[in-house]
């Protein structure tokens, strides 16, 4: 089994180093990393390998992702992962940087904010993705018409990527309600997938 010690490497750097140890030809793994955000991300693209995974907390600071070579570990895959491609229409992506819209009052930000999630749906098809970071994270953590909007997106089959270092930031890791907790190797492939992006 080849050992990768992660701990101390900030995502999306154990994710690429277990893709490169699968592309030398790993079979079983072992990843060892020190926050919960590498731990998701390196379970997620493994599993999306073919891999089975067990995850296991060795102490407070540490996290052990064993993962062993399925029958599915050989087919070959797309960079990253990225799901719900739309092949006859365009895919939009949305990047949410922020939990409010403009500056001048946070207040009616929000509720611009709330609108612009809601009113999404107008796109149909179109919409692909939605990718939050920094704090758009805030979105899919705290109660609300912003959180119960992307829960309806979500269930129309719009996929949401929320950055893991940015909830490990705000203390949001246990409160995120919805999307794939993700890195920055998946958002960017993302945006570089999307034919358009939007940012409000």
């Amino acid at each position: 089994m080849e050992l990768l010690d992660c701990r101390g490497i900030a995502c999306p750097q154990p994710v690429m180093r277990s893709r490169d140890a699968l592309a030398n030809g790993a079979k079983e793994l072992e990843v060892l990393v020190d926050n919960e955000p590498a731990r998701e991300n390196v379970r997620r693209f493994l599993e999306g390998r073919g891999f089975s995974v067990v995850t296991t907390q060795v102490d407070p600071q540490c996290w052990r992702v064993a993962a062993t070579a399925g029958d599915a570990a050989n087919a070959p895959q797309e960079e990253a992962a990225p799901r719900h491609i739309v092949a006859e229409e365009s895919r939009t992506l949305v990047l949410i940087t922020t939990d409010t819209i403009g500056r001048g009052d946070d207040g009616l930000g929000a509720k611009l904010m709330n609108s612009f999630l809601s009113t999404l749906p107008e796109l149909g098809s179109r919409l692909w993705r939605i990718v939050l970071i920094n704090g758009g994270v805030k979105l899919v953590s705290l109660p609300g018409p912003a959180q119960d909007a992307l829960v309806k997106l979500a269930e129309s089959g719009v996929s949401i990527l929320v950055c893991g270092t940015c909830l490990g930031h705000f203390g949001l890791l246990e409160a995120k309600a919805v999307g794939e907790t993700s890195n920055m190797l998946d958002i960017i492939t993302s945006l570089d997938l999307a034919d358009k992006v939007i940012r409000p």
